[in-house]
C-alpha cells in the first residue's frame, strides 16, 4: 500500500483514519456537549440533530455512489456519539 504525501511531507498509511475528518468529527461533537451542558440544546434536541445527520449522510452517500461500507462507518460513528447522550437521558 502506497502512502499518501501530504504538503509538511509527512506520510499516513491510507488504513488510518483521515486526520480532518477526526478532528471535524470532534469538534462538532464538542460542540453539541457544550451546547447541552449550557442547558442551549437539551440531550433530546442534540439526539436529534444527530439522527437527522444520519439521514442526510444517507441520503449524500447514496447520491455520490459511496460505497455502503464507507457510508456504513460513518453511521457507526455517529450513533456512538448518539449514544453518549442517551445515556445523559437515563
Amino acid at each position: 500500500m502506497s502512502p499518501i504525501i501530504y504538503d509538511d511531507e509527512d506520510t499516513a498509511d491510507r488504513s488510518e483514519p483521515d486526520a480532518h475528518g477526526q478532528a471535524a468529527l470532534l469538534l462538532a461533537e464538542s460542540i453539541l456537549h457544550a451546547l447541552v451542558e449550557t442547558h442551549t440544546l437539551s440531550s433530546a434536541e442534540a439526539i436529534s440533530v444527530i439522527e437527522t445527520t444520519c439521514s442526510v449522510k444517507i441520503e449524500v452517500a447514496e447520491r455520490a455512489g459511496e460505497s455502503s461500507k464507507r457510508m456504513h462507518e460513518s453511521l457507526s460513528l455517529l450513533r456512538q456519539i448518539s449514544n453518549s447522550f442517551k445515556a445523559d437521558l437515563t
